[in-house]
């Protein structure tokens, strides 16, 4: 069965000359399946003279919970074909392939204090995480946000509205290279200073969050109060249907490891077989695990292993810290134990 999902745009928001966004809605019985948590991303298809069409991540702005539809925003990238496709062609009334939402830059809880630095579309998950904060949660926020100018500020006018509905508990400081040049890391860390006590969250393009995350190091915020959300083009197409079940491997007949998931709040038994990523022998097993890329690139897949040992052939997005924490890339793990268990849900 194809992993891919249908959604409906039922408005496109021209948020800034160059960004829109696209504000979803799934179709009635796949709801459930759209359950997401502030900060997630979706892998939307875009159509294409490649094999598959083309796949990119987008982040969701919206705010489960708050907000009825779901919302990602798109700015145009600079000879970027699948932005400026979307930009370009899709309009309200449209439908969308989609995979279903996935990503760790995910806060662990909405009652602490918030961090928040952002550039350009980085403010997209940003948003949501912001936003949410606020609904249902009881922290503060505090929200650095760097553009070109004023005009290139997506949400300019919703981020005003919210500070002037939750006053003291949110503050938004904006940085336009047009007054003040490019933010150094200097200005960054002079900016950041009075709130090193909180969870800081960074998004934007990469130069920006080396700047961000070098700043916050040096004001002494430990590496577990920084998360950072990376998105790399995929090279493959995750839209294809997968596999019916494992590959016949050297390993595959012969002792195999059990794995206990916890995936949308019921648990699950697979036998894993040796030469195989978990995403496989769960897919193998009809379970719905998400994914996007399968290339270790993403971090659609990862979950928290709470018990046993993994060897992962690749890993391009979980960091140390990460990795200490248990989270794992279902697409790449292999069992290095008897049994193992892991959740989706933590």
């Amino acid at each position: 069965m194809s992993p891919a999902l249908t959604v409906r745009v039922v408005e496109v928001v021209r948020e800034t000359a160059d960004a829109h966004s696209l504000v979803l809605e799934p179709e009635e019985g796949d709801r459930a399946r759209f359950a997401y948590r502030p900060g997630q991303f979706l892998t939307v298809r875009v159509p294409s003279d490649r094999p598959g069409g083309a796949a990119r991540c987008y982040s969701l702005c919206s705010s489960p919970g708050r907000d009825e539809h779901l919302k990602v925003t798109v700015k145009r990238t600079a000879g970027g074909y699948a932005s400026n496709w979307i930009c370009d062609h899709v309009t309200e009334g449209d439908t969308l392939e989609v995979l279903r939402p996935a990503g760790t830059f995910t806060p662990r809880s909405l009652d602490g204090d918030f961090l928040l630095l952002a550039a350009g579309s980085g403010v997209t998950p940003v948003m949501s995480i912001l936003t949410s904060v606020l609904h249902a949660g009881t922290g503060r926020v505090a929200l650095l946000y760097a553009n070109r100018d004023e005009k290139s500020v997506i949400f300019r006018d919703q981020l005003a509205a919210l500070v002037r509905e939750y006053g003291e508990r949110l503050t938004v400081l904006h940085w336009l290279e047009s007054l003040q040049g490019r933010p150094t890391e200097a200005a960054l860390r002079a900016l950041a200073a009075p709130y090193t006590g909180r969870d800081a969250f960074v998004c934007g393009p990469g130069p920006f969050m080396d700047l961000a995350t070098g700043a916050l190091t040096g004001l002494g915020v430990p590496p577990d109060r920084i998360t950072v959300e990376r998105f790399t083009s995929l090279a493959g197409d995750p839209f294809a249907e997968p596999a019916a079940g494992p590959g016949p491997g050297p390993d595959s007949s012969g002792p195999a490891a059990t794995a206990e998931v916890e995936l949308d709040g019921e648990r699950h038994t697979v036998r894993w077989p040796r030469d195989t990523p978990l995403l496989d022998a769960l897919l193998a097993a009809g379970l719905d695990a998400p994914y996007s890329c399968r290339e270790g690139a993403c971090s659609a897949c990862a979950c928290v292993l709470t018990e046993g040992e993994v060897v992962m052939e690749r890993n391009e997005v979980l960091d140390a810290q990460d990795l200490a924490d248990g989270l794992i890339l279902a697409c790449q793990a292999r069992p290095a134990a008897d049994r193992l268990k892991a959740t989706y849900d933590g």
